[in-house]
């Protein structure tokens, strides 16, 4: 006799209830991130808003009893219609853009030698590195009466054992100081970051390339600048809103002379706000900075990323 058995009525299984994404387990979740994003706001957005509040108003501390005018864009009228502005807002572009590139080329270059198995390579990175880890007060001191000196300076000593004559070069050739000390001073990072990349790189596909009769210079196109491609994006990308706020070295080596040569848009806005105390002018000018470190960041992005292509590399 067989026995039928009747399959088991089918139980609808409910869905999970979801929670909402700002209450019950969601919420706790993100609750300890909530010190983090309060300080974050506190130490960053709350000032520029104040920057922006100030820019739009007549602020002049010279003249503390005098009523100010708001909303106003008196301020950006004049900053944009400043020669000494647009001088700054150049020298700002020149010594932000020429380090940078600088620094990636002599960073990259620097990683490929250190990433060989050489003699004192332990020694030979701490070296390298030790300019990055150096106050850029006291770097830019050291630089200003130690090396460049016109009278007991390193530099010109073992130019007099060539024959040549001692240069003031912070007097006569101040932008190229200051590039030469910004591209110093920033090398060492890109080092740092494409030492990383190369130790990251497979040696199987290097090896591969080498049996397939790919010289040297084409393994380097194709393969190890393709594998770092983010890490240079990375350093463009740090090291331009770095360079782009300099103002230690600049006050300390030139205080922005001789004339406007090496006065930038973080120097400027100093002048403007601590000697001048025009702190509507000055706020104005730091707003336009923001904006224009972000266009400066985007743009030196896109045009690290056009110097490399998708295409295959064993072509």
């Amino acid at each position: 006799m067989t026995t039928i058995v009747e399959p088991a009525p089918h139980t609808a299984v409910k869905p999970p209830k979801t929670v909402g994404r700002f209450g019950g387990a969601g919420w706790l979740r993100r609750a300890p991130l909530l010190p983090a994003l309060v300080f974050t706001i506190a130490i960053t957005q709350v000032p520029f808003l104040l920057t922006v509040w100030y820019s739009l108003q007549k602020y002049n501390l010279n003249y503390p009893t005098a009523p100010r005018q708001f909303p106003t864009l008196a301020n950006y009228r004049l900053i944009f219609a400043d020669p000494t502005f647009r001088i700054a807002a150049l020298n700002t572009l020149l010594l932000t853009v020429v380090p940078v590139l600088l620094s990636v080329v002599f960073g990259v270059g620097i990683a490929v030698l250190l990433n060989r198995h050489v003699f004192g390579r332990g020694f030979l990175r701490t070296l390298i590195i030790s300019p990055f880890l150096v106050m850029s007060a006291a770097a830019a001191l050291v630089w200003k009466f130690t090396i460049l000196s016109t009278t007991f300076g390193i530099l010109n000593y073992f130019l007099g054992l060539f024959g040549m004559k001692p240069e003031n070069w912070l007097g006569v050739h101040p932008q190229m100081t200051i590039i030469a000390f910004l591209t110093w001073q920033w090398t060492p990072f890109i080092v740092l970051l494409a030492l990383a990349g190369l130790q990251s790189q497979s040696d199987d596909v290097l090896e591969a390339a080498r049996v397939d009769g790919a010289h040297a210079w084409r393994i380097f196109r194709s393969f190890t600048l393709a594998h770092l491609r983010p890490y240079i994006e990375l350093g463009v990308l740090l090291g331009t809103i770095y360079i782009v706020q300099a103002f230690d070295s600049i006050y300390i080596m030139t205080a922005g002379g001789p004339s406007t040569d090496t006065t930038n848009l973080p120097y400027y806005i100093y002048q403007t706000a601590f000697q001048a105390y025009d702190i509507g002018r000055a706020s104005a000018m730091s707003v336009v900075v923001v904006i224009a470190t972000i266009l400066v960041a985007t743009g030196a992005l896109r045009m690290i990323s056009s110097l490399f292509s998708d295409e295959d590399p064993v072509r």
